[in-house]
């Protein structure tokens, strides 16, 4: 049973960084679909940054470009992202998820909410002005 568990939540002021960690486990094949998800209260649920364990591919939301990184250590079975310059509108409950390797419309682990299979319980982040 693949498993995703997010943790590293917090509260920061504008300007500050974050580094959320995802435990996973019992991935059946390489080259699974890693991601962080972000949901404001009233609003779906959105992608922020994707990528293909074992691989260079990463996505970014515009919105988060050149702010947020995701990596991944592999031998430790646990995927990262992490946050600079946060900004109030940063602020969101951030989950973790996971699937097997699938390409939309040619881009391998598009951040679309509805091909994601596994998903961590969330965690808070609170960025104050």
């Amino acid at each position: 049973q693949v498993q995703v568990a997010e943790s590293g939540g917090g509260s920061v002021q504008a300007g500050g960084s974050l580094k959320l960690s995802c435990e996973y486990s019992n991935f059946p094949s390489p080259g699974y679909c890693v991601g962080w998800f972000r949901q404001v209260a009233g609003k779906g649920r959105k992608g922020v940054a994707t990528a293909k364990l074992s691989t260079e591919i990463k996505y970014y939301d515009e919105s988060v470009e050149d702010r947020f990184t995701i990596s991944s250590d592999d031998s430790s079975n646990i995927f990262y992202l992490h946050m600079t310059n946060l900004k109030p509108e940063d602020t969101a409950i951030y989950y973790c998820a996971a699937s097997p390797p699938l390409a939309v419309a040619g881009q391998w682990c598009a951040p679309r909410t509805g091909m994601w299979t596994y998903w961590g319980q969330g965690t808070q982040v609170t960025v104050s002005s």
